[in-house]
């Protein structure tokens, strides 16, 4: 959860009124966040520069305080967004309404978009605040957010990246651009010398702060960049401001721009830093819009500070909370003979401390109420949103406590009660369990495994932190050979049981202890996932067992008869396996005619069994002959 330090005593000002601790972490629990830890700045410098508690630190004795916010309220990641919420929900203040200024379309400043940023970065967003005055705690706020927000919301500036200029050094109209580094020449913020941007990027290696972004565009052949007109570079996002338009006390007029991957997140990043400092502009809440013209001659205006509506049935609210329609105590207290009506006035009530404009909506069907979200409130998207909020603003401790209307107790899930049988059985057979990773390396989950990959059967990992998690695996079989491959070089034949997880956090098979040495048997019982485009989600999984027989035989009839075993205690009314339920296959992982499919009796296929070829076992370094199995044991629930 993201932690905003603010000082006490400039918080309370803001707030009109000093809290003593105790009241004010009251506060803080009534509007659902949490004040996390008191402390000053001496105190913070002293825990970074691991200085003991007699050795003077710099930095001043003013108390800072923590507070812990929801990760998805953005509006209350600095001061001034922390302040108004508190004043709004205490009622010392009415919800703000944003404006867009009224300028002709003509005289709006303009942002061209030029078509190479497709390749990068393709969306900009871009905002105007007039008549700003900054003062150094404003000024710092007004950074903080910005870092906030792009460690939070902004993935660390690959989805969105916020650059915030001196309108009255800049000449519009202002394109954004994506050139090859070779041809950006600029003077970077706080330097003062001119880089080209390929050399900018080797010149940041060894920034603490800035390094950490380079990876986002620095194998790009083109990197974005945003010129005015005259040809002055505003930024080169995600990286870096230019040092010509940068911001300073004396600033009275910002020009806002958020570069991004996602156009929905830039809209919200873009909304936030105009509406929290907004308040500032010589007309209060009143931003300045810029017109976004797309390479295809299609335009937009931004911001859109516009609430959007939702019309809520009443019981779809407050029946989430446990309050009851039919509590007449709610009458009771107060001048309206209706129940009904009281509750859609006291919602309204509790939904304007928590900036949510709300009315009362007539509807045939169901008592409804109109709720305005403000652009401030990007985390409101469904009426649960709205049951929490009521939740807060009502107090979870005020909600009537009532014993469950059916007494229950947890149980563990056919499927995994199921699971556990086929484990016991097969480890009755003489087969000793492993526990692998479901993530798996692409090559390994099909290449080494004679597969190829067309597109729709695996679930490919995003931005992979290591190459040995690419994909989600689609088989077990990988998983198993990687297992023995990890373990190949214990003496033949050896007694295996399941021994820890070694550095490559590869499951231990290790010589066991009394009794006849058999050869290695392993199985496993896990997950596979597949594309689905049924699902919502796009993917579903699948519960499998998998088992591997290695030694100087391949051991096919073992794995058959492991296979005769499962069939023969699973069968049931709805499971017919019929007399014969091998049927040759031709896999690629398998030797010809050394395979075979398992079906039911009406045909569909439930797993696969065979002798594993000799290049499978070649690329994942077995010497030994191996032979596989793997059922879907859904199918047989």
């Amino acid at each position: 959860m993201p932690t905003v330090s603010v000082g006490r005593d400039r918080l309370f000002a803001a707030l009109g009124r000093v809290y003593t601790q105790d009241e004010f972490e009251a506060l803080c629990f009534d509007f659902g966040i949490e004040l996390d830890d008191v402390t000053t700045e001496k105190a913070i410098i002293r825990k970074e520069k691991h200085l003991e508690e007699d050795v003077e630190a710099d930095g001043d004795d003013e108390v800072i305080y923590k507070i812990e916010v929801a990760a998805n309220r953005y509006d209350l990641l600095c001061l001034e967004g922390l302040a108004r919420s508190l004043r709004i929900f205490t009622g010392s203040e009415a919800t703000p309404i944003f404006k867009i200024a009224s300028i002709p379309r003509g005289s709006m400043l303009q942002m061209h978009v030029r078509p190479q940023t497709s390749q990068i970065r393709p969306y900009v967003v871009c905002a105007v605040l007039r008549g700003v005055t900054f003062a150094e705690v404003r000024y710092n706020s007004f950074i903080d957010l910005q870092d906030k927000l792009h460690q939070n919301i902004c993935r660390k500036r690959t989805l969105v990246a916020i650059g915030t200029h001196d309108l009255d050094t800049l000449q519009g109209p202002f394109s954004y651009e994506a050139l090859p580094p070779q041809e950006i020449n600029f003077i970077p913020l706080k330097q003062e010398q001119t880089f080209r941007a390929d050399a900018l990027m080797d010149f940041y290696r060894s920034d603490m702060k800035l390094k950490k972004f380079l990876h986002i565009i620095e194998n790009s052949p083109v990197y974005p960049v945003i010129y005015d007109s005259n040809r002055t570079v505003l930024s080169l996002p995600p990286i870096i401001n230019g040092a010509h338009s940068a911001i300073t006390l004396k600033t009275r007029n910002v020009f806002i721009e958020c570069t991004a991957t996602d156009l929905t997140k830039a809209n919200i990043v873009l909304n936030t830093m105009v509406a929290m400092f907004s308040e500032y502009c010589e007309n209060k809440f009143e931003v300045e819009p810029v017109e976004v013209v797309s390479h295809d001659g299609s335009t937009a205006i931004y911001p859109d500070l516009s609430c959007y509506k939702m019309e809520v049935s009443l019981s779809d609210i407050v029946g989430p909370i446990g309050i009851s329609l039919d509590e007449t105590q709610f009458a009771a207290l107060s001048k309206c003979d209706d129940t009904t009506e009281y509750l859609k006035v006291q919602v309204i009530s509790l939904l304007n401390k928590m900036q949510l404009q709300a009315d009362l909506c007539s509807s045939n069907r169901e008592p409804c109420i109109s709720v305005s979200v403000p652009p401030t409130r990007s985390d409101v998207l469904h009426a649960r949103d709205l049951a929490e909020d009521v939740a807060i603003a009502y107090g979870y401790n005020n909600v009537p406590k009532s014993k469950p209307k059916s007494m229950t107790i947890g149980g563990r899930q056919p499927l995994n009660r199921f699971s556990d049988k086929i484990r016991a059985e097969v480890a009755r057979a003489g087969y000793m369990e492993v526990l692998t990773f479901v993530l798996t390396s692409h090559e390994e989950n099909f290449d080494m495994l004679n597969r190829t990959d067309d597109g729709n059967k695996a679930v490919i990992i995003a931005n992979p932190r290591t190459s040995e998690f690419e994909v989600v695996r689609s088989s077990l079989m990988s998983c198993l050979l990687k297992t023995l491959k990890h373990n190949i070089d214990h003496p033949r034949p050896i007694k295996m049981r399941s021994g820890g997880v070694d550095a490559d956090g590869m499951t231990l098979v290790t010589n066991g202890g009394l009794g006849e040495a058999t050869a290695p048997t392993i199985f496993e019982v896990g997950d596979v996932v597949s594309l689905d485009t049924s699902r919502d989600v796009g993917a579903s999984n699948n519960r499998r067992l998998a088992a591997l027989y290695c030694n100087s035989n391949s051991g096919f009839e073992e794995i058959m008869g492991l296979v005769d075993r499962i069939v023969k205690i699973v069968r049931a009314p709805h499971i017919n396996f019929g007399q014969t339920y091998y049927v040759p296959s031709s896999e690629p992982e398998f030797f010809t005619k050394r395979q075979c499919k398992i079906v039911m009796s009406d045909g569909k296929q439930v797993g696969y069994l065979g002798i594993v070829h000799a290049e499978v076992l070649r690329k994942f370094g077995i010497p030994d002959p191996c032979t596989f199995v793997e059922i879907d044991i859904e199918a047989l629930l």
